[in-house]
């Protein structure tokens, strides 16, 4: 038996009875040491997607069933589990397989536990220069860096970040790895000072100039920060939407149309790149940490990080 923050009908609550997996062919049985807290695990509590399990999906581990090259090793993993036979799979859009499981969200038990399973294919080798708490960053790390493979961006580029929270630290620090125009906006002066630290523009909404930006990248998941996206923007500029929203967003579509704006939704990305970043250390993910939980304290971190203004919070499952 494992322990693991279980959620059933949007109550979370902390299970010690919960059966350690047996991993399946061509899965591996991942020990987990830590585990960050994701918008999304929030967003998923307050119903996001109806979903019962064992959350949780940005984690490291070290491999304790598995291939031999692998045991024992410390990894991360990409969260979704394909099928590799599906029209999307074939055509090299696994991310979208339409028999997807995905960790900790869609009908596969996720990171907040002693143990989960992946698929060996999902799993990448931790860099030894990466310490385990900065390796934890790699997936929303990935999930940032999936914008610049989704836009192609340019040093003339005026682009606009809107949320100066967990993901809009590392879409911002991404972005501006690039070399484009950058300015970042939020409501948190602390959080702000991070980003300029080194060496980003930032401001608060009064600082954003309508229709005068290339691409405007969303990253609150409320409907304030898509409008601020959406009239920052030039005729036939780009919307990259980050966030994940629990409820119905409206939307002004005449004014897409007429302005021809390109509507772009963005989640995961590439974990090769993202760990050579953080082996690289081109950016800092250290500053963004403001608790560390063990996971019997499991419901208090999460509470932690639903506070608002509150950075990453990790779960430290065991050493």
């Amino acid at each position: 038996m494992m322990k693991g923050l279980w959620l059933e009908n949007n109550q979370l609550q902390l299970r010690t009875d919960i059966a350690t997996p047996e991993p399946p062919p061509g899965e591996a049985l991942v020990r987990v040491l830590c585990a960050g807290v994701c918008n999304t695990d929030i967003e998923l509590k307050r119903g996001y997607y109806p979903y019962t399990g064992i959350i949780g999906h940005e984690f490291v581990g070290v491999v304790e069933q598995g291939p031999e090259h692998l045991v024992n090793q410390r990894v991360v993993g990409e969260i979704n589990a394909v099928c590799g036979k599906c029209r999307f799979c074939l055509s090299g859009q696994s991310t979208h397989c339409e028999n997807r499981t995905v960790l900790g969200i869609v009908n596969r038990n996720g990171a907040f536990a002693d143990y989960l399973c992946l698929p060996i294919e999902n799993l990448h080798p931790v860099p030894e220069n990466v310490p385990t708490e900065v390796a934890t960053f790699t997936e929303p790390l990935a999930a940032a860096l999936e914008i610049q493979q989704q836009v192609s961006l340019l040093p003339d580029h005026r682009v606009l970040v809107i949320g100066d929270g967990k993901l809009g630290q590392l879409v911002a620090q991404t972005l501006a790895l690039t070399g484009c125009d950058l300015l970042v906006i939020g409501r948190h002066q602390d959080k702000l000072a991070n980003l300029e630290a080194l060496g980003i523009k930032t401001g608060l909404a009064d600082a954003v100039v309508d229709r005068t930006f290339d691409i405007s990248v969303e990253c609150t998941g409320n409907a304030d920060g898509f409008a601020i996206a959406h009239r920052a923007l030039r005729p036939r500029g780009t919307l990259v939407l980050k966030s994940t929203y629990a409820g119905k967003l409206s939307l002004d579509a005449s004014s897409l149309v007429v302005d021809e704006i390109t509507l772009i939704g963005s989640r995961c990305g590439p974990f090769s790149a993202a760990l050579d970043i953080l082996s690289q250390e081109s950016v800092d993910v250290k500053s963004l940490i403001q608790a560390r939980y063990p996971l019997t304290e499991g419901l208090t971190a999460f509470e932690h990080a639903q506070t608002k203004g509150v950075l990453k919070v990790l779960l430290e499952v065991s050493s």
